[in-house]
């Protein structure tokens, strides 16, 4: 199965970099949208709403993929999002739901390349509240923005264990580029992952932003709810 992702054209970013200067390093931020709200994580305010919008003693199923855990209480999720950020430099980001003001999920802005313009969104977990709704978008499209217009940086990824076949929908519905595969890429939980590696680029970022906000506007949704436009649809990508 393929993930073609954004439309690309290798011409459009061949520019010239001279001028080039490494940007800031992703820190916390907090921004406010139609359908989410994005914090960044608190241990004392989300231990234990986010391991609740997670699936409590289920939540090691949702993150089943992740290289780290299994977690069996609040405290050891909290632990290692703490750990990301004080070893790593990672910035949890946490998502609440505008609409109720509950916590339903989380992600991760990863791997900071500052140097380069390059970060990667990871750690994604989507809560049952958050799942195939507009919560779940918008989220990302905040994310991504805030990467290229806040952060102006070049290239914003995104990579998953290859069998996560719903991670690698996500992405490439989200209009990340599917760049390959990395066999053998590291050793996770005692097995071999095989990592999805999938991208977007700056040069992309102005198409792709229109596509979010058209998708995101309430005229794409009828009065059951149901979107009117795919996302992809309105990249103009074949169905």
């Amino acid at each position: 199965m393929s993930y073609p992702g954004a439309k690309f054209n290798s011409g459009l970013f061949m520019r010239d970099l001279t001028q080039w200067t490494p940007r800031q390093a992703p820190a916390d931020f907090a921004v406010t949208g139609r359908y989410v709200m994005i914090e960044p994580f608190r241990r004392q305010i989300h231990e234990t709403t986010l391991w609740d919008a997670l699936g409590g003693q289920g939540v090691s199923d949702l993150i089943r993929f992740f290289p780290n855990g299994p977690y069996r209480q609040p405290s050891e999720l909290s632990d290692w999002l703490e750990g990301s950020v004080q070893k790593l430099g990672w910035v949890p980001c946490i998502f609440r739901s505008r609409r109720t003001g509950d916590i339903v999920g989380m992600a991760s802005l990863m791997r900071p390349d500052p140097a380069n313009g390059v970060v990667e969104v990871g750690s994604v977990a989507h809560g049952a509240a958050m799942a195939r709704t507009p919560i779940a978008t918008e989220a990302h499209y905040l994310l991504a923005r805030h990467v290229f217009e806040d952060l102006d940086y070049r290239r914003y990824e995104w990579k998953c264990h290859n069998l996560n076949e719903a991670s690698k929908i996500a992405a490439n519905r989200l209009g990340f580029h599917f760049e390959g595969v990395f066999r053998q890429h590291i050793v996770s939980k005692g097995a071999n992952r095989d990592t999805a590696w999938f991208s977007m680029i700056d040069g992309e970022w102005p198409e792709l932003k229109r596509a979010f906000k058209t998708w995101l506007d309430p005229s794409n949704f009828g009065p059951d709810g149901n979107q009117v436009m795919r996302l992809e649809a309105l990249r103009g990508e074949p169905a």
